[in-house]
């Protein structure tokens, strides 16, 4: 296996960490950075060279991305290759990878990072998302409507968003569990708050009962610890289905609940701005193709 670095449509991080050497400061010498960046660079060519040599049409279609847009500000995000249904995308930030497609055509659309104050102290990282959406559906049930409109003009289009949230489009919102401390009733619990108050915010106060059918599958019999893997898939007709490390544990079929899961990621008041950032970018593109 290969492993290659291709731009990709998310977000640059603005945060740069520094190691600190106790002899020379906080910065690194430049002739250290300059001998990394030329070997990097060899690297990359050679790589690059085979890459090519494969003829392979979506590595070519990545290196035609990456010399046409040489100062692109986008984030790189690291593939690893066996084959092309088999490229995943790691997020600088936690080192959680996640695949380019589920299913074959559920296409990544962003990655975001969960995050949750502790006491009113510190914000502790709970798990990595990365939000998937069907290119089929996307183009069949926006295309007509939005098809003549620039990215750009997407991005600034409320209605597009209020769209996707409401379209019967195939999605899932994979979380791997970053916090090792994590327990099934504290999913439950944060599940509990932030599902239920977009229930109340899309369907009023009398949806109790179905709250509660979304949260009892998250039993105290499942353990969760770093790594662990959960699926909420939208499913065609409007149907939630739950996996827990490809166990599926139950399956709701709600519009109200599908529409305020997904929400959660990418609606008004999402838990990671940037990602949701991200999402709309590469639906909006998604809907030009």
């Amino acid at each position: 296996m290969v492993s290659l670095r291709f731009p990709f449509l998310f977000s640059q991080p603005t945060n740069h960490q520094y190691t600190t050497n106790p002899t020379h400061g906080t910065s690194r010498p430049i002739s250290v950075a300059v001998a990394v960046a030329t070997a990097s660079a060899t690297a990359a060519v050679a790589g690059i060279a085979a890459y090519r040599n494969h003829k392979h049409p979506f590595v070519e279609n990545a290196l035609n991305f990456l010399f046409a847009n040489p100062s692109s500000s986008h984030l790189w995000a690291s593939l690893s290759f066996a084959d092309s249904s088999s490229a995943t995308v790691v997020d600088s930030k936690t080192g959680v990878s996640f695949p380019s497609e589920l299913g074959g055509s559920r296409k990544l659309l962003g990655i975001g990072l969960r995050k949750k104050r502790i006491l009113g102290l510190k914000n502790i990282d709970v798990y990595a998302f990365g939000v998937y959406a069907d290119h089929g559906d996307v183009k069949k049930l926006l295309r007509e409507k939005y098809g003549n409109l620039s990215i750009s003009e997407l991005k600034e289009n409320k209605e597009f968003n209020d769209d996707i949230l409401e379209a019967d489009i195939s999605m899932t919102v994979r979380l791997q569990i970053i916090y090792s401390k994590l327990s099934i009733g504290s999913v439950r619990s944060a599940f509990e708050e932030s599902v239920g108050s977009r229930l109340q915010k899309f369907g009023g106060s009398d949806n109790k009962e179905l709250l509660q059918r979304f949260t009892s599958q998250f039993k105290d019999e499942y353990k969760i610890p770093r790594g662990s893997v959960i699926d909420l898939s939208k499913e065609p007709g409007h149907v939630l289905r739950t996996t827990i490390d490809g166990k599926e544990v139950g399956s709701i079929q709600s519009k109200l609940l599908c529409r305020s899961i997904m929400d959660l990621y990418f609606g008004e008041d999402p838990f990671d701005k940037k990602a949701k950032e991200d999402i709309e970018l590469n639906l909006a593109s998604l809907v030009q193709k």
